[in-house]
């Protein structure tokens, strides 16, 4: 596993391949008043990627959304409801009602999936663990072995593993 400074670098460089031109980054007062206003702290690790790579617009596939700004940002998809627990952020809308998700309360800050597409009865049910920690969801974007690549290291690859239901969603949409 990459020390933070190391991914932190490797994603710059990668955006940077892949998009050109980035967008531009936030500052710490930006971070602070984003923190407010969602009523918990961000993990450092997702902090630092909108602070030294970009306000979103970089990442797997449909690319994170940016922190703050003007148009559809991280901050302004949160909403604890229902189907959305308190402290989970939404990163990347992956279409379809799909999102990518970090739980910010998680000293890990596993990367989660919302997949509620399937009319789950139980909102827990839409929830899976994606990856153990941000960390090792940026490093699959980064080898390209996440499921979303095409490719055989993939997920949806014959024989690949399902994703694990989210073990915390139950007692987390309870909360």
């Amino acid at each position: 596993m990459s020390a933070p400074s190391d991914i932190v670098a490797r994603v710059r460089e990668h955006a940077l391949q892949e998009r050109g031109e980035l967008p531009a980054r936030v500052g710490e007062w930006e971070v602070a008043a984003a923190e407010r206003e969602l009523g918990f702290p961000l993990p450092r690790l997702l902090v630092r990627l909108y602070q030294e790579v970009a306000n979103g617009g970089f990442g797997p596939e449909y690319l994170l959304l940016p922190l703050v700004g003007e148009s559809r940002t991280a901050v302004a998809e949160y909403g604890p409801c229902e189907y959305w627990p308190h402290g989970v952020l939404p990163i990347l809308d992956w279409g379809c009602g799909m999102y990518a998700a970090v739980d910010c309360l998680d000293p890990d800050a596993p990367v989660l999936l919302f997949e509620p597409n399937a009319g789950p009865e139980d909102w827990a049910e839409a929830w899976f663990t994606d990856s153990p920690s941000l960390a090792q969801w940026l490093n699959s974007w980064l080898d390209g072995t996440g499921w979303w690549e095409e490719g055989e290291e993939n997920m949806m690859t014959e024989g690949a593993p399902e994703p694990q239901p989210w073990p915390d969603a139950t007692r987390r949409l309870a909360s």
